[in-house]
């Protein structure tokens, strides 16, 4: 561990935003093609200097992701701002190489489980396909991100080993892999988990090359990066308004609310370089779409004040 919460401020954190993908494949609702292309530029507006766009997957089983490739050719990319695509296979790279994405995703599980009823594999032969494709895709100048799925707890499983993810993460980076993203696919983390799951981890990965990815089903999110900050850690997934939650598991509430997170660091004096109040704009711009209110408490504070 680095410090304490002390030596935050001015420091950048940069804010992977994955609304457009984690945050709207498990909604109800169809949201239309040229919502999700207005969502991604309102995004960008806000200076997100990450933006998760979509994935790459089968539309039977992902059908909110349908139209990836429609909207990557919709959006405005501004300089400066990467725009990403999760893809499960050598299939789903192609779809992507296809429509231009110069960065990529992968998703390994922690747990076998986990992994069987997310894909059809085991852990270790999805490492295999994932070998293939950041092998092609590194070839091809595309740069490859991992997550690292149930990392603090499976929905089948139970309780995982801090080994388990740390074990996967490690194989990722071997294979080429620029950075791992450590998520709490059900939101069941806690503060004093984190260290324990964060200390393997970085006795494998060194913490530049570290992300975090929590869900915030039992409302311990931001706890969760209060305790993940001193360790160093300066990369962290979010979705604007709090969307989200995963098809393959059950019970997994929104994301970290991207507005939560920013207010938040924010007020440590941290450096996210995002504007709270186009990304509030964008988060409202989604929010009439849906069929539920977004789970951000910022954004149901702007919504209140805007209400008088």
């Amino acid at each position: 561990m680095v410090g304490g919460l002390t030596n935050i401020r001015g420091r950048r954190i940069t804010v992977v935003e994955v609304g457009p993908r984690d945050g709207l494949q498990n909604e109800r609702v169809a949201i239309s093609t040229a919502d999700k292309i207005e969502f991604v530029d309102r995004l960008s507006a806000a200076n997100l200097p990450v933006i998760e766009v979509s994935a790459f997957v089968s539309s039977r089983w992902v059908p909110q992701m349908a139209d990836a490739a429609e909207v990557f050719s919709g959006i405005t990319r501004r300089p400066g701002i990467r725009y990403t695509a999760l893809v499960p296979n050598l299939a789903g790279l192609d779809r992507a190489l296809q429509a231009g994405v110069t960065e990529i995703a992968v998703f390994a599980a922690s747990t076998d489980s986990f992994s069987r009823k997310n894909i059809n594999q085991t852990v270790d032969q999805s490492l295999a396909t994932y070998k293939e494709v950041c092998e092609r895709a590194i070839r091809l100048g595309v740069r490859v991100r991992g997550y690292v799925s149930t990392a603090f707890g499976c929905p089948y499983d139970g309780d995982v080993s801090p080994e388990a993810p740390a074990r996967v993460a490690a194989r990722l980076i071997e294979m080429g892999a620029f950075q791992v993203a450590i998520s709490d696919t059900i939101g069941i983390a806690h503060p004093g988990q984190v260290p324990q799951v964060l200390d393997a981890v970085l006795a494998h990965v060194p913490v530049g090359q570290v992300a975090l990815h929590f869900h915030d089903t039992r409302g311990t999110a931001l706890a969760n990066v209060m305790a993940a900050l001193p360790y160093g850690v300066t990369t962290f997934d979010a979705s604007a308004g709090g969307l989200g939650g995963c098809p393959y598991a059950p019970g997994a509430a929104g994301n970290l609310a991207t507005d939560d997170l920013v207010y938040m660091l924010n007020g440590f004096g941290a450096d996210t370089g995002v504007s709270l109040t186009a990304l509030s704009e964008a988060s409202a711009f989604m929010a009439v779409r849906l069929d539920h209110p977004l789970p951000s408490r910022y954004a149901q504070s702007v919504a209140s004040r805007q209400s008088f």
